[in-house]
């Protein structure tokens, strides 16, 4: 039998509608004021919080559909026993547990750029051809989750492997909150499966890093001398064409005094490709330039390892048996395929969730 945790313990905690509805009228009120523009960014930062307030009472509708529709299921379950209306409960409790989930770690979020799009990188590791298409399937995983989301995705960098897959990867994921949810899943990832590129059947270890930085806002102040940087360019590559333009007007861009590097290759102009190049090379500055201020090198970075044995935050077992488990919370599926295409949210949200208290979650008896 199902039951629900006390709702006033749920929304009384973390999350008031009433509050919040208020705020949004106020906000809103506000934004059409006659001098709402001559403070633009002030301006910037009330749309942004109209829109977040928007999201949350989404969230909140979301909860409360979920809520009466599994009532409901429990109302017919009682009066009569059905094993397709049992498996249509227990589908719709886990989608309300991991709403509410989502919902209070979104109210828990307080990082200084939680609320901004992502930038990920995929690098290849150990493992040769193994490795280089585990990074493009781990690129897929992402690109698949975003999707399930609705936030939108575009490659900027994309280095094709030798044989299959690739080097390295770089995704802009933009929309609400995605570098709050994503940061967390920054290291190592491993994988074992029997090679589909060994002639013998044998069982391979690869291995795969991600790297989440924010994508600050065009008007954080960091100034790049650009004396200091090596810029190259090349010719772009990408899946058949797919992804980029495949002209030479990739642009790659070292910051000597750091030893950062980024590239672009979205854009059909070397122009183009430059400042976005440019921007990330900021964003990945600033970046650094926190972490000296306020040493807080894991909490926003992370700790940098080799990409190799010993070093993973999570592992993706495909034979001799089928697994996924996350290293740091020990959270573990056996549902691999439906991890590879995007569902990982149970990972991500039991990564972010530890230590938050004032929330219980609908449970099963």
């Amino acid at each position: 039998m199902l039951y629900f945790q006390s709702r006033s313990l749920l929304w009384g905690g973390i999350f008031d509608p009433k509050a919040k509805q208020d705020e949004l009228e106020e906000l809103e009120a506000a934004s059409q004021a006659a001098n709402f523009w001559n403070d633009a960014d002030n301006a910037k930062s009330t749309l942004r919080r109209i829109a977040g307030i928007k999201g949350d009472l989404l969230k909140y509708s979301e909860i409360e559909s979920l809520k009466r529709e599994l009532e409901t299921t429990i109302l017919l379950l009682q009066q009569e026993r059905d094993l397709e209306l049992e498996q249509e409960a227990q589908i719709l409790l886990r989608k309300l547990k991991l709403a509410i989930s989502d919902a209070s770690i979104r109210a828990t979020m307080r990082g200084e750029f939680d609320r901004e799009a992502a930038i990920v990188e995929i690098n290849s590791g150990a493992g040769g051809v193994d490795a280089q298409d585990w990074g493009q399937m781990l690129v897929r995983m992402y690109v698949r989750w975003s999707e399930r989301r609705g936030f939108s995705v575009e490659v900027l960098d994309w280095q094709d492997g030798e044989v299959a897959g690739v080097k390295s990867a770089t995704l802009l994921i933009s929309g609400e909150w995605v570098y709050g949810y994503l940061r967390g899943e920054q290291g190592v990832h491993r994988l074992v499966r029997i090679s589909p590129f060994d002639s013998n059947a044998r069982r391979h270890t690869s291995f795969a890093s991600v790297t989440v930085t924010p994508d600050i806002e065009d008007s954080i102040d960091v100034v790049i001398d650009e004396t200091e940087l090596r810029i190259d360019t090349y010719r772009s590559s990408g899946a058949g064409g797919q992804h980029v333009n495949k002209t030479d007007s990739a642009v790659r861009i070292t910051h000597i005094p750091t030893g950062i590097v980024v590239a672009c290759q979205s854009e059909r102009s070397q122009h183009k490709n430059k400042a976005r190049a440019m921007k990330l090379l900021k964003a990945k500055l600033f970046e650094l330039e926190q972490q000296k201020r306020s040493d807080r090198l894991e909490e926003i970075k992370g700790e940098r390892k080799k990409i190799d044995f010993g070093s993973q935050i999570r592992s993706y077992v495909l034979q001799p048996y089928q697994m996924v488990k996350d290293l740091r919370t020990n959270v573990e599926t056996s549902s691999v395929n439906d991890v590879l295409d995007g569902d990982i949210d149970e990972f991500i949200q039991s990564n972010l969730r530890l230590g938050i208290r004032g929330w219980e979650e609908v449970r099963e008896l």
